[in-house]
């Protein structure tokens, strides 16, 4: 008789416990359903991206890329080259793989049907690292301390579960003096840049620039522009965040940034819509949206989508051996050009050295001297942070580092780091960033190897 008592408390305790607890999740699931499509959403994209570009395993993915909060909510099933991913049944989003052209959200109002894609020209040289696929031989500087730099490189994955460094290459005068590669990754293993994408969207400005097929004191090509005080931004306005556009950037809501990334069938237009909240110059305010729209110029430059497509790869991509490197388009055919670029590690330390060379790859001069002095400008209203989309250390922000550093930054500490008073090229990616990643120790460590 006690036992059946007690047994009995027990199931009234537990039907308390379901009655509160089923309301709460309600609650929970009627407050977060709005983010729910952009949950799946991420989650499926990236699942779908990663397997596909970077051929890497499903499961891997779930455990480690998609395990953030909220994203890891979500159940994602690979069928073939398409992704689908829900979160508790509810708000299903499939992403389809095209090759050439990366994944895309599939989006009611996109259209699929296009058969264009970049026409690739990947002929591997026989000369050596970076101008080529052949190893390097063994080059001792006098003036680096390899312990030092070894020492460094143990630091950046001496805590595996907090750091989260998936990679590290560093490159003295167009040479590699250090590398290492998590478990499971290589050296033609294709990284996400995330945001690195923004410094190869501008860098396509800074070739057309010396081509002289554009200006950069013009006032962007967009009619919807042309009947309000929008007529007066320009495109170094936009290149340098200072349109006075409205955007919020704000990957923890649902914000213009991540409607545009998931939501969004043509990203080019998410900031080309937003109205003016100052005259250009005022403010400084980052905008994945801006380059995004950058990118949709871009393409006006050419007479036909398949020059626009072509034309990031013959022109720098594919010119200087970038092979790993896609750029994902979105439904419309716009490059994503403000966060979905991959490439391998060697890769995006070869775009470092090309700048670290001031634009001339094995004697081409792919963009002018002068392009360099222009990115690493400061943007006024940005506390010497920002260039031309590209982070700068010009007040500091890295202590004990040369204020000349510039830097190709993304998300979760993905970095291509160049720092031309010491003759380096320094990437690192990862899944986490300051604080959890120290990149200024890390800096710190490698700039004192050279002495």
């Amino acid at each position: 008789m006690f036992s059946t008592l007690k047994n009995n408390g027990r199931l009234k305790r537990f039907k308390r416990i379901l009655l509160i607890g089923l309301p709460l999740v309600a609650v929970a699931i009627f407050y977060n359903y709005p983010k729910l499509n952009i949950i799946s959403g991420y989650a499926s994209k990236n699942m779908a991206s990663t397997v596909f570009i970077a051929d890497r395993g499903s499961a891997s993915i779930t455990e480690n890329d998609n395990n953030i909060p909220l994203i890891k909510l979500a159940d994602v099933e690979m069928h073939g080259t398409e992704a689908s991913a829900s979160v508790f049944g509810l708000m299903e989003r499939k992403t389809v793989c095209r090759e050439g052209l990366g994944c895309v959200l599939v989006n009611e109002e996109g259209d699929l049907n296009s058969t264009l894609k970049p026409k690739r020209n990947k002929v591997d040289s026989l000369a050596r690292y970076p101008f080529g696929l052949a190893e390097n031989d063994t080059v001792s500087f006098e003036e680096v301390d390899y312990e030092q730099l070894e020492k460094a490189i143990d630091n950046a994955f001496a805590n595996p579960e907090v750091q989260k460094t998936r990679t590290v290459l560093i490159a003295y005068k167009n040479q590699i003096v250090g590398e290492r590669y998590l478990d499971g990754f290589s050296k033609d293993t294709p990284i996400l840049g995330w945001s690195m994408t923004k410094s190869i969207l501008a860098t396509l400005y800074g070739i057309l620039k010396h081509q002289q097929k554009i200006d950069l004191e013009n006032s962007a090509p967009l009619d919807s522009w042309q009947g309000d005080e929008r007529r007066n931004i320009t495109l170094n306005h936009l290149l340098r965040m200072q349109s006075g556009l409205a955007w919020k950037e704000d990957y923890t809501a649902i914000s213009d940034v991540t409607r545009m990334l998931f939501l969004d069938a043509d990203m080019s237009m998410a900031q080309e819509e937003r109205e003016a909240m100052t005259s250009p110059t005022e403010i400084w305010n980052y905008s994945s949206g801006t380059t995004n729209l950058l990118s949709g110029i871009l393409r006006k430059q050419f007479k036909t989508h398949q020059e626009y497509l072509d034309f990031p790869y013959a022109s720098l991509i594919d010119k200087i051996g970038m092979h790993s490197m896609l750029i994902e388009t979105d439904m419309a055919g716009n490059y994503v050009g403000s966060s979905y670029g991959w490439a391998s590690t060697r890769d995006w330390a070869k775009f470092g050295i090309l700048h670290l060379n001031k634009g001339n790859w094995n004697g081409e001069q792919l963009f002018a001297p002068e392009w360099i002095e222009y990115i690493t400008t400061p943007t006024e209203h940005s506390e010497g942070t920002y260039g031309a989309h590209w982070w700068l250390n010009a007040q500091g922000k890295y202590p004990g580092v040369p204020k000349d550093l510039y830097s190709a930054n993304g998300y979760q500490g993905q970095y291509v780091f160049i720092i031309p008073s010491k003759d380096l090229v320094i990437v690192r990616t990862g899944l986490a960033e300051d604080p959890d990643f120290d990149a200024a120790q890390f800096l710190r460590e490698i700039v004192t190897a050279v002495r």
